[in-house]
């Protein structure tokens, strides 16, 4: 019996020896991810955080930005209607939570490029430009954020302070600086790994500076900068153009082409498409403000005409009364009867907004034009700001139609401006805000509205800094019908970050939607 034990004993130990030594033998072969990598490239990095970004804008464009400027309703009387003003605190959790992640993915980008083995001047270029328009949409939307810190969590920053939207703009314009000088490089990128431009290196560089006007021009009325400002918008747009080239055609728009239709080889989904059931996609109806005036000028974008199979190039269904759409903003327990809505993927209608390859829009020509429309009407820079009107008109109709208008001189679209009554008038007074009375502002912002439509959040942004265009204002709206200022801070801020969430309200005012921001202050 001993004897077998003793046996025993001597095989379970062989085995155990065979194991460890088995173990020890291949142990790092065996465990080593066959697929994972323990670095990356740049190139990697790039088309997953731009596309995760711009998905979160079309999400958020949808169900916050229509309904507070009047694209869509989204009837109902329940409590925490966007389009009444009556936000719930949780809807600043997910721009936040959605833009900050793929900031580390920028800044890793800039840090790989910078190494001598993967020296890009290129990469580091987009990155800047990336991070300057995310930072730019995080400020924004909450007014000062963290900036200087954000992001550097693995380095022990848990609490990073918050900047100041002063101090954050004047750094962003430093980065898009930076951005135009490595672009001018012209360094070659991979291809596939670029989903906006497909490589071209020339058009990045249009679209920094481009976003360089955006910016410049959004904090032009303050005061303590606007010298500065003005004078580099007069470098970028006329006295510099060359070492600042910006968007000039709809071949420049910055978007990310979605369903397969990109001209490199992956395939990117529309947000509409995963994010939103069809029969969600269709439930919002279309306001009056939005559909009136575009069918009152007869817009080929609304036209059927110039349409696919009866249907408009903004996929809109016709109501029970036709194209029309509904009030925004009233009193809750009136009787609305939903009319015109956007077309889903599920009605097989020709064309929907919701398959439409071509909303992935992050910044396009006509903003540009618009920019520059005011510019000019300002005194700012040379012109009148007509010629700049009229092609922000014809860029932003041929970007849905590309072949609609041929040219600002195109007797087309002067035959459409006129019969629509929006041509320019260089008699109309600069800004008439006393009694929502015609001026050049009016005519300028009402067109960029319909321009940026699809553009994340900036019909909000632009409204808040020039209150154009004039909104209707329905009955039913709280928040004593002032529109929010900006989102309120993230609830996981308030408690994760305490001390600097506290000293930034001390800074900037009351947490909540009312509270200016820098610019929006006097």
């Amino acid at each position: 019996m001993k004897t077998i034990k003793k046996i025993t004993n001597y095989i379970l130990l062989a085995v155990v020896s065979v194991s460890t030594f088995s173990c020890k033998k291949d142990f790092n072969e065996v465990n080593t991810d066959p697929i994972g990598k323990s670095s990356v490239n740049a190139s990697q990095l790039l088309a997953p955080a731009l596309v995760n970004v711009l998905s979160a804008n079309l999400v958020r464009n949808r169900n916050f930005n229509n309904e507070l400027m009047q694209v869509t309703v989204d009837i109902s009387d329940s409590e925490g209607k966007v389009f009444r003003y009556d936000l719930r605190r949780n809807l600043a959790d997910y721009t936040w939570n959605a833009w900050y992640p793929e900031l580390t993915n920028f800044r890793d980008i800039y840090t790989i490029a910078n190494k001598p083995e993967s020296l890009n001047a290129s990469y580091k270029g987009i990155s800047l430009i990336a991070q300057a328009w995310i930072f730019q949409l995080l400020t924004d939307v909450y007014g000062d954020v963290p900036y200087t810190q954000a992001n550097q969590g693995k380095d022990g920053v848990y609490e990073p302070v918050f900047d100041k939207q002063k101090d954050i703009y004047l750094d962003l314009f430093t980065k898009l600086e930076e951005a135009n000088k490595l672009l001018a490089e012209g360094k070659s990128i991979v291809v596939s790994s670029d989903p906006v431009y497909q490589g071209d290196i020339s058009k990045w560089r249009r679209f920094g500076n481009s976003l360089y006007l955006r910016l410049l021009m959004r904090i032009s009325g303050k005061a303590d900068v606007s010298t500065q400002v003005i004078a580099k918008i007069k470098e970028i747009a006329d006295t510099n153009k060359a070492t600042y080239p910006i968007m000039e055609n709809n071949t420049h728009t910055a978007k990310i082409l979605w369903n397969g239709t990109n001209s490199s080889t992956a395939v990117y989904s529309s947000p509409f498409m995963i994010s939103v059931r069809a029969v969600d996609f269709r439930t919002p109806a279309i306001t009056s403000f939005f559909l009136g005036n575009l069918a009152n000028w007869a817009d080929p974008r609304v036209n059927t005409t110039f349409g696919v199979n009866g249907v408009s190039r903004f996929g809109i269904a016709p109501g029970p009364a036709g194209l029309i759409g509904v009030p925004s903003g009233y009193d809750a327990g009136t009787s609305i009867t939903k009319q015109s809505y956007f077309y889903s993927d599920a009605q097989n209608a020709g064309i929907t907004l919701q398959t439409d390859p071509n909303t992935g829009i992050i910044m396009n020509c006509a903003e540009v034009d618009f920019i520059l429309a005011e510019a000019a009407a300002k005194g700012w820079i040379t012109g009148t700001g007509e010629s700049y009107y009229l092609k922000g008109i014809a860029d932003a109709i041929n970007y849905w139609l590309p072949t609609r208008f041929t040219s600002v001189s195109d007797p087309a679209l002067a035959s459409y401006v006129v019969a629509a009554d929006i041509n320019w008038n260089n008699n109309l007074p600069l800004e008439n805000t006393t009694n929502n009375a015609a001026s050049k502002m009016q005519l300028i912002h009402l067109q960029k509205y319909y321009a940026m439509f699809l553009v994340d959040l900036q019909q909000w942004i632009e409204y808040r800094r020039t209150g154009h265009p004039f909104l209707p204002k329905g009955t039913g709206l709280a928040n004593g019908g002032r529109m929010p200022a900006r989102l309120n801070y993230p609830l996981v801020t308030q408690s994760t970050n305490p001390t600097s969430y506290k000293n930034a309200v001390a800074s900037q005012g009351a947490d909540d939607i009312n509270t200016l921001v820098w610019w929006q202050k006097p």
